[in-house]
């Protein structure tokens, strides 16, 4: 019994700092199914079970969406409740989300075909849009951050997160759901790619692997805490190429319209638009 009493201490303590029982949060993996699903709902002709596009099987689907969406909107605005709190006064909300991110869905489904359409110009080596949609790391990325970044606009918590995770572990690009970016979108290659939350990014903006659009510092209140939902990384206007490994640090910090950084390249100011900033080391040759 000396074992089954020493697992039974230790469980007691780890449940003891792990502080009041609430209500259960969103699984992981139902975040993840979720995901598939709405991948399957946007592109049926790829995923959809039925793929010769008749509409009883898609129906069926966009229904499974919503209740799924639903139901995790609902534990995400509960999960912070109380065990045995009476239900909380904005789960209503829940319905209310889930019927209008569906209803929007055609407009998610416009903005995809543009970014497809960004990879398959962009990438000499793509073969089509098609082969985008279904192989291309930075096209699933950006669908999960598009869809997550609705999702955090309503004010929905703790989900839009675990989806750009869930996209972030699947790709290795990490796009937190409060960036806002705009159409015709390109990753390259993608891992790791890093979009912090309140980077701004225009139209036809391309980003190749290893680019970090990051904070420079972060500013902390009187009580020496730190202030959140400032302005803290940057700003990239429109039809921008980032290349392979380049670092933009800053709230402050712009780079204008039609400029292309170079890879490896460490900015923490802005720069004009129409601007090339390349790294250029010295090499040292000796025969």
């Amino acid at each position: 019994m000396r074992d089954a009493d020493d697992l039974a201490a230790v469980a007691a303590r780890l449940l003891e700092l792990d502080g009041p029982r609430a209500r259960p949060s969103p699984d992981a993996r139902d975040v993840e199914r979720w995901a598939l699903a709405l991948r399957r709902v946007l592109f049926p002709r790829h995923f959809g079970r039925d793929r010769e596009g008749g509409r009883g099987s898609l129906v069926e689907d966009l229904a499974e969406l919503r209740l799924g969406l639903e139901r995790l909107v609902h534990d995400c605005l509960c999960s912070a409740c109380p065990e045995g709190a009476p239900p909380c006064p904005e789960v209503e909300k829940a319905a209310e989300v889930a019927r209008e991110f569906v209803a929007w869905l055609p407009s998610l489904r416009e903005a995809l075909a543009e970014d497809a359409l960004a990879a398959y110009t962009g990438d000499p080596a793509a073969r089509g849009v098609d082969e985008v949609i279904l192989a291309y790391p930075g096209f699933y990325a950006v669908m999960i951050y598009r869809a997550a970044h609705r999702l955090h606009e309503r004010g929905v918590p703790l989900l839009p997160r675990m989806l750009t995770e869930h996209a972030h572990s699947r790709t290795g690009i990490d796009i937190h759901p409060g960036a806002r970016i705009g159409r015709h979108f390109f990753i390259d290659h993608g891992t790791g790619v890093v979009i912090g939350e309140t980077t701004e990014i225009g139209d036809r903006v391309k980003v190749y692997q290893g680019v970090t659009l990051g904070a420079l510092s972060f500013s902390r209140d009187e009580e020496g805490n730190l202030m959140r939902g400032v302005k803290r990384h940057p700003t990239i206007e429109d039809d921008v190429t980032i290349y392979a490994g380049a670092t933009i640090l800053g709230g402050d910090t712009v780079i204008g319209r039609g400029s292309v950084i170079g890879g490896n390249v460490w900015l923490i100011e802005s720069v004009p638009p129409g601007s090339k900033v390349l790294n250029r080391p010295q090499i040292d040759v000796r025969l």
